[in-house]
């Protein structure tokens, strides 16, 4: 006899809360901010949404990043991507671009539209110690390179790892083995998903409410807010409420490695904070 599903326990619910970064570009920040700063290896995401244009117009001109990985997913909009390196494109609606910053890169995002709704998400990711210092490079996805599942009316759309039936996302090599899973469930529809054993989980709710699955009860959780889930168990299970919802789960490995951060460096220790900030202003980037 098969044993049955071991669900993981929801270890908090907590709100995002307004905040703003770039040249004045109203955020929403979930992760990173004083009611959980990280959970390893996530050290922060960020929900923009607004179809006024002075929220996001003034975009995110140039900046440096180091030690770690920056994951942009657009939903609505769209973003001109150019860095220091000769490397530029265009994130249009339903594209993801998973960037390595590695040893150091310059880089600006902007808004390629100057009205309507831009939406989206920016995650980062640390990188271990042994990669802090690799060549930057990028995974770049359009809409229609990340598989979907349908089932019942509700679709999950697959940006890296994989689900049930072994559909896998565009989305690979990276560190960690990430899960990274956009999902619209339609009312009341249910979702369980496998957790690798021993990664960090968590569940971000864009739209509607859900009701996750938890011991010693049902915890219900509303649009804006994060759930993040116990170590311990196979699974995460949720359903939906009356009006459906949609999320962001995300899981991955662990690392485990102390974490020193300063604005767009994140490295294991001071002293290599400082070599940074001092890298940077010699143009070593």
């Amino acid at each position: 006899m098969q044993n049955p599903t071991a669900y993981r326990n929801v270890d908090r619910i907590i709100d995002g809360t307004p905040a703003s970064d770039g040249r004045g570009v109203k955020l929403y920040r979930v992760l990173g901010q004083p009611s959980l700063m990280e959970l390893d290896p996530f050290l922060l995401l960020d929900e923009f949404r607004s179809d006024k244009a002075s929220d996001y117009i003034g975009g995110f001109p140039d900046h440096p990043h180091r030690g770690f990985q920056t994951v942009t997913y657009m939903l609505a909009g769209r973003m001109r991507h150019k860095d220091n390196q000769g490397h530029e494109g265009v994130l249009e609606p339903g594209g993801i671009q998973w960037m390595n910053a590695g040893r150091g890169i310059v880089h600006s995002e902007m808004p390629e539209q100057e009205a309507g709704l831009l939406h989206g998400f920016q995650l980062w990711v640390n990188l271990p110690a042994a990669e802090k210092m690799s060549q930057p490079f990028y995974s770049e996805f359009g809409r229609d390179e990340i598989p979907v599942e349908e089932k019942n009316g509700s679709e999950i759309r697959v940006i890296a790892g994989a689900i049930e039936n072994g559909v896998a996302g565009p989305v690979t090599g990276i560190a960690g083995n990430p899960l990274y899973l956009d999902v619209h469930l339609q009312a009341e529809a249910a979702f369980e998903q496998d957790i690798t054993s021993g990664h960090n989980a968590m569940l971000y709710l864009y739209e509607g409410s859900a009701d996750l699955e938890s011991s010693p009860e049902t915890l219900q959780i509303a649009k804006g807010q994060l759930a993040t889930f116990h170590r311990e168990g196979d699974a995460v299970r949720l359903t939906a409420g009356n009006s459906g919802c949609r999320f962001l789960l995300l899981a991955c490995a662990v690392l485990e490695e102390p974490v020193a951060r300063y604005g767009p460096f994140v490295m294991n220790t001071e002293s290599e904070i400082r070599q940074a900030i001092r890298d940077y202003s010699s143009g070593k980037f």
